[in-house]
């Protein structure tokens, strides 16, 4: 009897033991439940309050780790063509261990899963799933693997992927609706940065182009602008390099006015054909024309080499009205950068077009102040033919008369000198009348253009075209006479290279510096024979003696010969 009336005592006892477990397991998982929504509401919060897009994006990555509390995380953003991955963000792997991996995933294999398919993925081994191929070396080792895609208004922006699940745990159903809650204000959050973003990038494009305008219509020099031009596109899409090229007249090509940034020496002065250049393409297009790598792009020219460390690049028309684009400004990010989007061309192609049409309304105002000159000299002209030679004429008129009656001969001889000092006088005056109604140089093509030409022409015979660069202002400060002989040595030079060099690159630069004329022309030929005929060298070198300049011949470090004809700006 006693042991039984024990065991009717004991349990009832058990039975408040284990109810008591239950309850207190029950308060845990309560617990839990609220700590992690409210871990759910600060990582929300805090995703939330990012503007900028960069940051805000990490911020996800770390908050989703901490949420599901995974040891490694990360977010890849999918490219434009909505297949590979173009920016990856993680957490959980230091600088070195990136370094020692290797280049950021494309998409391959369960990333690009979940890009081919953007459902949830939860796996508790990634080696058994039949889209996996394994890691890369050095790559820590990963097993249980969660992803969710981040949709931004109905587009699929990225995918959260989330590995390791910390204490050797599996990720669980829990783990998915919590990923995916912060998905969603990751959607948001990243639409509301982009939007701040493009509003901003709206707002400095506005601020460069009324900082344009206000340089031209205040008279700054062209030069001046087109550098301003270069420095904002460049300053605003983060690009390593930025020029301007300009088309010469009746030469089918373009000469780069302006380069800034990043090896802008090997660009700035170079001539570029329409064919074979990304200026040239979008010039002749009059569309803007891009490149996801510009150093190894067929559409362009190797030579000269000048795109080292560069890779995505975008070459946009300034301007495509009716009388099509006046220049291209071309922009080059450094290679691993992303490449130029849609919402960065547009803008860009606005700020182009509004340059343009600042440049034109400065020409307009230009053309018109060169009218009201024109008028004001003609109108001096005028005056000057209808009253100061016709008084001059009588005067002369007058003094012939009164020289019949003067019988003194020393005053008779005066007084004829007298005439034909106002006869000269009159032909002064005329000559000074026929400069005011001439322009100088009309109808006669610059130096650019000349140089430009010949070396066009040249290049069907060497079986090439050769590199042309020009720097300094060669139309304005080389006078007739020089220039000439520079187009002649030039030619000579070129006709050499095709005859003797047996080359197949050829390198022209022509420069002023507004004191001295240069001529630069390098090959990769054989050089020049000591036994060699040199008729035309010596007539190239007797033409730099006539101007007080002379000829240098030498040898580049590959091979050939490097001709140089230098002489004074101005005859001596």
């Amino acid at each position: 009897m006693g042991s039984s009336e024990e065991a009717r005592v004991r349990l009832p006892q058990l039975r408040l033991d284990e109810l008591l477990e239950e309850l207190q397991a029950r308060l845990d998982a309560a617990r839990g439940t609220r700590d992690r929504v409210h871990s759910l509401l600060e990582a929300v919060l805090s995703v939330g309050r990012e503007l900028d897009l960069e940051q805000a994006l990490h911020s996800i990555v770390e908050a989703a780790a901490a949420l599901v509390d995974a040891e490694y995380a990360a977010l890849g953003v999918i490219g434009p063509d909505g297949r590979r991955l173009s920016a990856f963000h993680t957490v959980g792997v230091s600088d070195e261990q990136i370094a020692r991996i290797g280049p950021y995933p494309e998409g391959h294999g369960i990333l690009g899963e979940l890009i081919r398919h953007p459902e949830p993925l939860r796996l508790a081994k990634i080696c058994e799933h039949p889209a996996s191929y394994g890691f890369p070396a050095h790559h820590p080792p990963m097993n249980t693997f969660l992803g969710v895609p981040i949709r931004v208004r109905d587009h699929v922006f990225g995918n959260l992927y989330l590995t390791e699940k910390r204490g050797g745990a599996q990720f669980d159903e829990e783990d998915v609706s919590v990923t995916l809650t912060l998905a969603v204000a990751a959607g948001v959050a990243i639409d509301n940065a982009r939007l701040y973003e493009e509003s901003r990038l709206r707002e400095r494009w506005l601020r460069a182009n009324a900082e344009i305008t206000h340089s031209l219509m205040s008279g700054g020099d062209r030069t001046e602008v087109l550098g301003l031009i270069a420095e904002r596109a460049g300053e605003i899409t983060q690009s390593a390099l930025a020029a301007v090229a300009l088309p010469m007249e009746d030469t089918g090509a373009l000469a780069v006015e302006i380069a800034v940034g990043m090896d802008a020496e090997a660009h700035r002065g170079l001539v570029l054909p329409m064919d074979s250049s990304l200026m040239g393409l979008a010039f002749s297009r009059a569309s803007s024309v891009s490149s996801a790598d510009v150093g190894k792009d067929d559409r362009i020219s190797l030579e000269p080499p000048r795109f080292d460390g560069l890779g995505p690049a975008v070459a946009v028309p300034i301007g495509t009205g009716s009388a099509g684009p006046r220049g291209v400004v071309l922009l080059a990010r450094k290679s691993g950068r992303p490449a130029f989007s849609a919402t960065e061309t547009e803008p860009l192609k606005a700020f182009a077009g509004q340059a343009a049409l600042a440049m034109e309304l400065a020409e307009r105002r230009a053309d018109a102040e060169e009218v009201a000159v024109l008028k004001d000299r003609d109108r001096i002209a005028r005056d000057l033919h209808d009253l100061a030679i016709q008084r001059l004429f009588a005067t002369g008129m007058t003094l012939q008369s009164a020289g019949r009656f003067i019988e003194h001969e020393e005053a008779a001889e005066r007084v004829v000198r007298a005439v034909d000092d106002l006869d000269e006088t009159i032909k002064i005056i005329r000559s000074t009348i026929f400069g005011l109604r001439t322009r100088e140089g009309a109808g006669e093509a610059g130096l650019r253009a000349r140089a430009v030409r010949v070396v066009g022409e040249a290049a069907p015979v060497l079986g090439f075209a050769p590199s042309v660069r020009m720097e300094g202002l060669l139309d304005t400060d080389v006078p007739k006479e020089i220039a000439d002989h520079m187009v002649a040595v030039l030619s000579e030079a070129l006709t050499n290279i095709a005859r003797h060099a047996h080359a197949d690159r050829a390198d022209v630069l022509l420069a002023t510096d507004g004191r001295q004329v240069r001529l630069s022309v390098t090959d990769n030929g054989t050089g020049i024979p000591d036994d060699g005929r040199r008729s035309g060298l010596r007539n190239m070198a007797e033409r730099a003696e006539q101007l007080g300049g002379r000829l240098e011949l030498g040898s580049p470090q590959g091979g050939g010969t490097t001709l140089t004809w230098c002489v004074p700006a101005r005859k001596p």
